[in-house]
């Protein structure tokens, strides 16, 4: 679904009654923005979807007679729309935000649990519903097992991949990783997402893959059969030491408006593993990556970037596709295929 007309319409779901007026509140500074209605619960939302027709629902988690998730989960499979989460994201309650994300939600933003005030400001939360009203949301057919892809890997300790994604890229990174077979090149990836989120979703990751998925600590060795998950809230770069990849992972500053930082990553990876590389740039909102990506290509690295009808929001691949940073554009249900093929090959590019 994709706003055709000016004003995007939005339908607020929460079961308390200050936090809907001070959503709405804010949400009205904006002119291009149209509170269409309020709800209190899932069941009054499901009645004024069908009248009012929103481009964005903002959707709270914990509400009366059905949970957020649960509702979520039939509103994508009867009426995929943008929603973008609304609820209190507490180090607790980051593995309800990953099943959401999972679960089709376009973002997920902060809202304090015992406070009315809301935990972004008005220019951050606008520019979420903006974004998401961009957003392309359909329902993924669920994969057949025998669509998995197995390869017998050929000697592979020298070869790096590097990964980058934003908004959509919790079900990207999920089609692709889950696609890796146990013994895939060793992986370093940055996710747009909260600090208390990513050791979360690198636990999901986990529990699904052939490899084994974490969140990077400084100092871990990049190694096959491992991916690297960047750690919500820091900067994380791959680095050499003779033969062997680790990784760094600093406080620094933010980096096309983000930390992590796919450009701060991509960089690194171009600089010291060159023509052992290869790069993938997934759905995402901006330009983050898309230069470090143009740099992996000049330094020898095999690049692609994810095609614009398979992204949720096809920001990140369209910059670096128009600045020439990708070798090739690929559907996302075959990037995992792709990079496997490249790193199978006698030269890596």
């Amino acid at each position: 679904m994709q706003v055709l007309h000016d004003t995007i319409k939005v339908l607020i779901v929460d079961d308390s009654a200050v936090v809907r007026q001070i959503l709405s509140r804010q949400l009205a500074t904006d002119p291009s923005i149209e509170i269409v209605g309020t709800a209190p619960d899932p069941f009054v939302a499901r009645d004024k979807i069908v009248a009012l027709e929103p481009d964005v629902i903002t959707l709270d988690i914990e509400m009366p007679r059905m949970d957020g998730i649960t509702f979520l989960r039939k509103l994508m499979r009867y009426k995929p729309m943008p929603v973008i989460v609304f609820s209190s994201l507490t180090p607790e309650r980051s593995s309800t935000a990953m099943e959401a994300l999972a679960a089709g939600a376009v973002d997920v933003v902060s809202k304090p649990g015992s406070s009315y005030t809301v935990g972004q400001s008005s220019a951050d939360l606008i520019e979420k519903i903006k974004m998401a009203a961009k957003a392309k949301v359909y329902v993924k057919p669920s994969m057949d097992n025998e669509d998995k892809v197995r390869y017998s890997m050929v000697e592979t300790t020298n070869k790096i991949i590097a990964i980058g994604a934003s908004t959509g890229g919790v079900q990207a990174l999920t089609e692709v990783l889950t696609k890796f077979p146990a013994n895939a090149p060793g992986t370093v990836v940055v996710q747009h997402m909260p600090a208390s989120f990513t050791s979360a979703f690198a636990q999901r990751l986990n529990e699904i893959c052939h490899v084994h998925v974490r969140e990077a600590r400084d100092g871990d060795s990049v190694v096959p059969g491992q991916v690297l998950l960047a750690p919500g809230g820091y900067q994380m770069t791959l680095q050499r030491s003779g033969a062997n990849y680790y990784v760094s992972v600093k406080d620094g500053p933010l980096v096309c408006r983000q930390k992590p930082s796919v450009e701060v990553l991509f960089n690194s990876v171009a600089k010291y593993a060159g023509t052992n590389a290869a790069g993938a740039i997934l759905t995402g909102m901006g330009n983050d990556g898309a230069q470090g990506l143009l740099n992996m290509k000049k330094s020898g690295a095999a690049t692609i970037a994810q095609d614009e009808q398979s992204c949720v929001v096809y920001g990140m691949p369209k910059e670096a596709i128009a600045i020439g940073a990708a070798d090739k554009i690929v559907p996302l249900g075959k990037i995992a295929q792709v990079l496997m093929e490249i790193v199978q090959s006698s030269s890596i590019k």
